[in-house]
């Protein structure tokens, strides 16, 4: 049999093998986020140059039909406006020649750009469209993950097996959220930690109390534990998952189910790491997301 000496430096390389590994999981995870980051800003700039060469060519081909006596009806060097440059009648050519918007035309090219308009006005209010949310992808993309701070927590006075807490997610005011962790997780060790919240989903009363958001963690019928966003972490911190371009719902219909189709695929991996799919949950720039102790088991 082995020495206690013997056997007391095998554990502690182990420890230290574990941490070792620990360490390259968030390392090649940065890594990673580093090059997304890298190739998301070089395709901006070729698509803005592309853009720029765009507006030469169209300022060309209008000085061209100018210089040789074509009328401009449209100015398609501007974004809106539909114009008569000077109101003169076009007179025959062989060159390419604007049209004259018929009545009929003109009131259903107006209609359109109104209906365009207020898609736009949706987005910019957070909401993608109840056309494109039914045509999305039913994946990871559609949830809305970010970092949050645990405030304040209590138990919730009419539930004694919920908390009722109050989290900053980086919004004009704190989220109150309803969570099923009494049994699990001390009182104390509820106060000021840094969590990850699921937020679109529809806001549920929980014992006379409504939840705007659940905290996701890594869970078993003994044990659950919350998870843990990397060092460094800041409430409001978006939560990213490579290879899926982030595009949450404004909220998440319950009749859609699109949570409990993603839910069966969001676990940790034998190094504690949340993933979907395989795909760890990352905070960019900054690491993954981890469990304390629970290796491949469910999040919720």
């Amino acid at each position: 049999m082995a020495s206690p000496e013997v056997l007391s430096r095998m554990e502690q390389r182990a420890v230290q093998a574990e941490q070792m590994i620990e360490m390259l999981t968030k390392q090649i995870a940065q890594l990673q986020s580093y090059v997304v980051d890298t190739q998301k800003e070089q395709l901006r700039q070729e698509n803005q140059k592309l853009r720029q060469e765009v507006e030469k060519l169209k300022n060309c081909l209008i000085n061209i039909e100018k210089a040789q006596g074509v009328s401009q009806y449209y100015d398609f060097t501007k974004t809106t406006g539909t114009a008569p440059v000077d109101g003169a009648t076009a007179q025959p050519s062989t060159q390419p020649t604007a049209t004259i918007p018929q009545p009929e035309k003109k009131e259903k090219a107006e209609k359109s750009e109104k209906k365009e308009k207020k898609k736009a006005e949706g987005e910019e209010k957070g909401g993608k469209g109840k056309k494109a949310e039914d045509e999305a992808p039913v994946d990871v993309s559609r949830l809305d993950f970010r970092v949050g701070k645990i405030l304040s927590a209590k138990k919730h006075p009419d539930a004694d097996a919920l908390y009722v807490e109050e989290i900053d997610v980086g919004e004009n005011k704190p989220r109150t959220v309803v969570s099923g962790l009494v049994k699990f997780v001390p009182l104390d060790e509820m106060q000021n930690r840094m969590v990850v919240l699921l937020c679109n989903l529809k806001p549920a009363k929980m014992r006379g109390i409504t939840s705007e958001a659940m905290v996701m963690c890594a869970s078993t019928p003994e044990k659950v534990e919350i998870l843990s966003p990397p060092a460094g972490s800041q409430p409001g911190d978006l939560v990213e998952f490579e290879g899926y371009t982030r595009s949450p719902d404004s909220v998440l219909n319950p009749k859609k189910k699109i949570f409990e189709a993603c839910a069966p695929d969001l676990r940790t991996d034998a190094n504690k790491v949340a993933v979907y799919k395989g795909v760890p949950f990352t905070v960019p720039g900054k690491g993954v997301v981890v469990a304390q102790t629970l290796v491949d088991v469910q999040v919720k």
